[in-house]
């Protein structure tokens, strides 16, 4: 007799954890940052700064073709040697991490 109270407690028990409320999952944001539009412009309308920052950084670098948006940002397609890279500048000369 005492196994089979037992037996129903251990069973009734084990059903009471699977009637309990299940937690709502966290809720996730999801941040989408859209690439901002540059326009490309001449070698001419950079700004001093952001060449001689270019010639610091990257002594001997060949600048060949720059870009800007409306935040004042240059994207700037350089080439030292025969390796070709991307780097981001502000309008001070300041380097920006893309």
């Amino acid at each position: 007799m005492k196994k089979l109270i037992l037996s129903a407690i251990i069973v009734l028990g084990s059903l009471s954890s699977y009637a309990s409320i299940e937690a709502a999952p966290a809720q996730t944001k999801t941040v989408v940052s859209a690439q901002a539009e540059y326009t490309e412009v001449s070698a001419d309308a950079v700004p001093a700064a952001v060449k001689t920052a270019l010639q610091t950084a990257y002594p001997g670098a060949k600048l060949d073709k720059a870009f800007v948006n409306e935040k004042k940002e240059y994207k700037l397609e350089i080439s030292v040697g025969d390796q070709k890279a991307t780097v981001f500048s502000d309008v001070n000369g300041n380097w920006l991490k893309i």
